[in-house]
């Protein structure tokens, strides 16, 4: 018998656009999501071009939205040393408000049940049924597949005891998320992403000539600041002049800016008591690579390839966790590693200066970096 039911734990990009491929070939589909779109989520909001296609075959009408396509790439040290590159393949900007509405809506407008306000407190296996059972707001739903595309961090992750959350507990320098919308005089085509001592901060066009900061930086930086943003911006951010100058001339557009903390960019499993993890459960590149939405995209059209295959009984369960992990770390697990190795040179003024220095008279070099941090079209 056809195994076609799913259950999505997270409506972010991966969760989202997989229901959406799921539900268009017959798959019965139901999404949770603790939130209630449409909201704002921490994030860079620039997004490869890799992923073009594949949105807009999901439905999303992109080319009528005259989106800004962004074809430079300027970094900064603290000292105001600074590159430019043209990018490789280039991106386009767009804000997750607008965006993970509009796939929300389409999901709805394809027969996936979309639970708002649904909060996934536990996931079953049944082995004697090789289902599982999915509890929320004090109901439950049996699925024969599910996936976890809950972001960064979850209650999820605490209850399975992940590596990742044990070893964080222990840690000091895990990082936090800070994001503004803003109106401001900057090049349409260009990102830009200017460091500060550890932590940097990007800034890039998205719709309707807005822009979208959002920056990264240890939880020991804000401490250190007494746990105050505007604190923390004086005495760390603004020692980069470009920082200073955006800050002081810009007209930002949300009350208070969204926050996300303990952040984590170590390795993680990709299945935990067989349901597939996708999107930032599965693994985040650091933010200055710019390719996470793209990757979370991608992910969710190779699971899909195998959950299909799963449902129609062309492979096994095992087979299905196994595939879909090959198949993953062979996409993003050296554009993983690799972005942490580019995010260790970064932190102190003195070696971002120097690395700066070093790489300017080498574009090629620069542009070899973006490459093996992005993929192909998909």
């Amino acid at each position: 018998m056809r195994k076609n039911k799913i259950g999505i734990v997270g409506g972010g990009l991966a969760g989202l656009s997989l229901a959406i491929q799921a539900a268009k070939r017959g798959f019965e589909v139901v999404l949770f999501e603790k939130n209630t779109y449409p909201f704002h989520r921490v994030c860079g909001e620039y997004i490869s071009l890799e992923s073009y296609d594949f949105i807009e075959r999901l439905g999303v009408p992109l080319s009528a939205w005259n989106l800004p396509f962004i074809k430079q790439l300027e970094v900064t040290s603290p000292k105001g040393t600074h590159i430019a590159e043209k990018l490789p393949l280039g991106g386009f900007g767009l804000s997750r408000y607008q965006l993970d509405h509009e796939l929300a809506h389409i999901a709805h407008s394809v027969g996936v049940q979309v639970l708002e306000k649904h909060t996934v407190s536990k996931i079953d296996y049944l082995t004697d049924t090789d289902s599982f059972i999915i509890s929320a707001n004090q109901q439950t739903w049996e699925v024969d597949c599910c996936v976890g595309s809950f972001g960064k961090k979850s209650n999820l992750d605490v209850a399975w005891k992940r590596p990742f959350v044990q070893s964080q507990e222990t840690r000091l320098n895990n990082y936090i998320g800070v994001k503004y919308h803003l109106r401001t005089d900057f090049p349409k085509d260009k990102i830009a992403l200017h460091n500060f001592v550890d932590g940097y901060c990007g800034i890039s066009a998205i719709e309707d000539d807005k822009y979208c900061l959002c920056y990264l930086t240890t939880a020991q930086n804000l401490k250190k600041s007494g746990n105050k943003l505007e604190q923390m911006h004086e005495q760390v951010l603004f020692r980069n002049p470009y920082l200073k100058s955006i800050f002081a001339n810009a007209d930002f557009l949300f009350p208070e800016p969204v926050t996300i903390s303990q952040i984590s960019f170590e390795p993680k499993t990709l299945v935990e008591n067989h349901v597939l993890l996708l999107g930032d459960a599965a693994g985040m590149i650091t933010p200055l690579c710019g390719n996470g939405m793209s990757m979370a995209l991608h992910a969710s059209k190779i699971a899909f390839e195998w959950i299909d295959k799963y449902a129609n009984g062309i492979i096994s369960r095992h087979e299905l966790e196994t595939q879909f992990t090959t198949s993953w770390n062979q996409l993003f697990k050296r554009r993983l590693w690799i972005g942490r190795q580019i995010q260790a040179q970064f932190g102190s003024e003195f070696q971002t200066e120097v690395l700066l220095r070093t790489l300017r008279p080498f574009p090629f070099i620069i542009k070899n970096l973006i490459r093996l941090t992005h993929g192909q079209p998909f």
